[in-house]
């Protein structure tokens, strides 16, 4: 891939950008707005020592109830070299982290892939965990073969109306749905060690939205009928409107009990063996990291899990 004409992603915006900026505003280089010890993924992922995460700016999508807003199309902090990030990963690995959290990783990965190789050469043992949107095309996805350990996507919508009003994005599903089935040809069926940390496989991430429970259970649809029973999901019940989602009813206001409900409930309907579900309560700011691009390896402040196992 020439980042003189970037098709990273699925809008192909052919830019140059080593000289300007396309859809997602990155450059050349990653920016990296935070890294730390991060306790609020999945229970699989932030285990009891944390998850490396590295938090990259930009973003091929626009959702009006980003959460991550911050950085989402805005640079925060100073580019990174491969050789950098290598030795961001094994700083995090040197601080207990269970795995390397590479979140909104798609604009970077011709960056991202020499630094794992030199990371590994150099002595990193713990899986990569490849946190995306879900909006990404085979061909990036097909490079990352081998690279990659854990997938953790988003698989947000299946209809295009919906995912064009909320993200600014009309052919999401028709690329995502076919991005998952990828990730779990690459990487099968979520596998933990003896404590329960995932060392290999796709977990599929799911937010429940106010008023879109029909939209969740396309959703959900699509997973059971592709995908085998025993495939981890992560039904998110942690929506709260932030970004621009006061614009866009019923996105401006919080999502309700009996509509998590529902969700839950189909999702158990279909047979679904292992899935995460949330507390409403974190529906909170305070999970929200602080970006500042100072990037310093750090561990956050202890709060309970959002998650419940299930």
């Amino acid at each position: 891939m020439k980042m003189s004409t970037c098709t990273l992603c699925p809008r192909a915006c052919k830019v140059d950008r080593s000289k300007t900026k396309g859809f997602c505003g990155a450059g050349s280089r990653p920016v990296v707005a935070r890294a730390a010890l991060h306790f609020w993924e999945e229970p699989a992922i932030s285990g009891t020592c944390g998850s490396g995460a590295i938090f990259f700016c930009g973003c091929n999508l626009d959702c009006l109830f980003c959460q991550n807003h911050a950085i989402n199309h805005t640079m925060i902090g100073k580019e990174w070299e491969p050789d950098a990030l290598a030795g961001l990963m094994l700083s995090l690995q040197a601080q207990g982290a269970h795995n390397i959290n590479l979140v909104t990783p798609t604009p970077h990965v011709d960056s991202i892939i020499p630094a794992v190789l030199q990371a590994k050469q150099a002595g990193l043992k713990i899986p990569i965990v490849y946190n995306t949107n879900g909006y990404e095309t085979l061909d990036t996805l097909r490079r990352l073969e081998g690279i990659v350990d854990i997938y953790l996507p988003d698989l947000k919508y299946v209809s295009s109306e919906i995912a064009r009003k909320y993200s600014d994005v009309e052919n999401y599903f028709s690329f995502a749905g076919k991005a998952v089935l990828e990730m779990h040809r690459q990487c099968g069926i979520l596998s933990c060690d003896a404590k329960g940390i995932a060392q290999r496989g796709l977990i599929v991430r799911h937010l429940v939205l106010p008023g879109s429970v029909d939209e969740t259970r396309r959703v959900l649809d699509f997973l059971a009928e592709n995908l085998p029973i025993t495939t981890h999901l992560s039904l998110m019940g942690q929506y709260m409107p932030c970004h621009r989602s006061n614009e866009m009813p019923p996105l401006n206001r919080r999502l309700l009990r009996r509509e998590y409900d529902r969700a839950i409930d189909y999702c158990l309907q279909l047979g679904f063996e292992n899935v995460n579900v949330q507390a409403l309560t974190s529906a909170d700011p305070a999970f929200v990291p602080c970006f500042t691009g100072e990037v310093e390896v750090e561990r956050e402040n202890l709060m309970e899990n959002p998650f419940n196992h299930e």
